[in-house]
């Protein structure tokens, strides 16, 4: 059978979801859907508040998917999206990249912290931007919410700046 003749046969699609990867295990509190409200600031625009979905997945490799959407609270309408990979590793480090609806590329690395569930980025690289320079993102589990607080900085706001934190709960 050839590869197209594979992606047709819906028989070779595995009915269930794979074994979480050994890379992928110390993270696994983050795979499901999240749901909730975030808040967003910055000192060039007005603050703003937004509803938001996150959804993490796996494929049985070690990498975890990564998809988020915002919308307008008042009207529903869509605000921003993204879409990317986590990959840990078994060091405690973290690899991330993330591409947004805007254009711009986020190249990430960081840290996890099992015991504290959090994890800690840093931009490595921010493609595809003429203004943003630099962006750090915290993740961290607590009392079964997922919150995460985003800062950024950009060419005229050369320090990081806080921009969007929320509080998601799990569906």
């Amino acid at each position: 059978m050839n590869q197209l003749q594979e992606l047709e046969n819906p028989r070779s699609i595995p009915a269930e979801s794979p074994p979480v990867h050994p890379f992928v295990a110390p993270l696994s509190y983050l795979l499901g859907t999240w749901r909730g409200q975030g808040e967003g600031e910055y000192p060039t625009i007005p603050s703003f508040r937004y509803g938001e979905e996150l959804r993490f997945s796996h494929s049985g490799k070690p990498v975890i998917s990564y998809t988020q959407k915002t919308w307008k609270l008042e009207s529903g309408a869509p605000m921003h999206a993204e879409s990317g990979y986590f990959r840990p590793k078994p060091d405690g480090s973290i690899e991330v990249v993330i591409a947004q609806s805007t254009g711009l590329v986020e190249v990430q690395k960081g840290t996890f912290n099992v015991d504290e569930q959090s994890i800690k980025l840093n931009s490595d690289l921010v493609g595809n931007a003429s203004k943003v320079k630099e962006i750090s993102r915290e993740f961290e589990l607590v009392n079964g919410k997922l919150s995460y607080v985003v800062h950024m900085s950009t060419t005229t706001n050369p320090l990081l700046q806080p921009h969007l934190k929320a509080i998601l709960d799990k569906l």
